[in-house]
């Protein structure tokens, strides 16, 4: 990797990266602009959670016969069919689900699955085949081939996963805006932007390092400036996540100039006495969720507002030895909106009478489709330039 590699890729140059005031022009949507102008929120459950236990098929012998001390019971779960129910700790999405606001999309997965966090999240993020390995995540290139801002894409977290990195373009990184805009006015920052030309900017290294560090300078006042046009009055819950997915409210009803926002949920890798760990993660994020669409509904945003939810993978159907489950593969995605095409359950229910040779779900469907369908048919690009091949789409949206 040479000097330049290796700044694109740091956590200062990849993850608050924006450009420079006299450059472009700062931008925001006025009200009369932010109808129809759609946005993705993608939220990762990261260490594998378990999706049997989160949309249960409650009916099947062979659940419970293999789980037979962490699997769930009728009086655990909230109904959604005779065969299938949500976990009880997910009442915000089952109320979302009952108006016809969520599409469970079961056995997601993808070829030869890949059982380590690790390199099955960066199939993920990437959009890879399981033998590929790509340094570009599937938004940082829609933001190449599509976008004229980084601000366009934002991870609302400390540092900038894959995901958000392209090779022309990055998205950003910000958990706290106004700890961002601060941190740009030390001394050193005034300094650097009254000190620099244009001439400067070249693609040598050391104008990309210019050029990265008044991106910077400039993307706190953009997104500071802005993200105060909105201050929401809904109540969130106390956790981190529900703060991180406030945040994003906030800079959605503000006018962000945003097409996709990223967050993410850990400690979902549960080996070991699975009931309580999974359960209580899961009742953090539904009622995060739950708190954002308020929001957005209140603020005339959630149609044009999609919220996927997808894990790296999901666990094995058979319980472990330590009341847990172990990494498995295919799993279910839920897709949360107020314009979706096909509420309910978008497909067949895992078959766990057929499972793979490690005793793991078989996937039907590709999760690169998913992300296809969301290129096309909500964010209207061409799939193809940032998938690199054609991905069948589904009708979810």
């Amino acid at each position: 990797m040479d000097r330049r590699d290796f700044l694109k890729q740091s956590v200062f140059a990849s993850g608050i990266a924006l450009v420079p005031s006299f450059l472009k022009g700062m931008e925001f949507l006025t009200p009369d602009q932010l109808s129809g102008y759609k946005n993705v929120i993608i939220i990762q459950l990261s260490g594998g959670n378990d999706g049997l236990n989160s949309i249960i098929p409650i009916s099947n012998d062979i659940y419970h016969s293999l789980r037979p001390t962490i699997s769930k019971k009728t009086t655990q779960t909230l109904k959604i069919t005779n065969d299938l129910a949500f976990n009880d700790n997910l009442r915000a999405i089952k109320e979302l689900y009952d108006q016809g606001e969520v599409s469970i999309i079961n056995n997601v997965g993808y070829p030869n699955p890949n059982r380590s966090h690790f390199r099955s999240t960066d199939i993920w993020q990437t959009a890879s085949d399981t033998n590929q390995y790509l340094s570009t995540g599937w938004v940082g290139r829609y933001l190449d081939a599509n976008c004229q801002h980084p601000y366009q894409a934002i991870e609302v977290d400390n540092s900038l996963s894959l995901t958000m990195k392209g090779n022309r373009m990055n998205g950003i990184a910000v958990s706290d805006p106004n700890q961002l805009y601060r941190t740009t006015r030390e001394p050193f920052f005034n300094k650097l932007v009254d000190n620099t030309h244009k001439d400067m900017l070249d693609e040598d290294n050391q104008g990309y390092l210019y050029k990265t560090m008044l991106e910077t300078y400039s993307s706190a006042s953009y997104i500071h400036e802005t993200s105060k046009t909105y201050k929401t009055n809904i109540e969130y819950p106390q956790s981190s996540f529900a703060k991180n997915l406030k945040t994003i409210a906030d800079f959605i009803i503000s006018g962000l100039k945003t097409r996709v926002f990223y967050s993410s949920l850990g400690g979902f890798d549960s080996h070991v006495n699975q009931l309580d760990s999974q359960d209580r993660l899961l009742g953090i994020y539904s009622e995060a969720v739950g708190a954002l669409v308020k929001d957005l509904k209140k603020n005339n945003r959630f149609k044009d507002t999609l919220i996927l939810t997808f894990s790296e993978f999901g666990r094995r159907v058979k319980q472990n030895g330590s009341r847990g489950t172990d990494h498995g593969a295919a799993n279910n995605v839920l897709a949360i909106g107020g314009s979706l095409k096909k509420p309910g359950v978008y497909n067949e229910l895992p078959d766990l009478s057929n499972l793979d040779t490690n005793g793991d779900i078989k996937y039907n469907v590709d999760f690169r489709s998913i992300y296809a369908t969301i290129l096309d048919n909500w964010l209207e690009v061409d799939n193809k330039n940032i998938l690199n091949r054609d991905f069948s789409k589904l009708t979810f949206i």
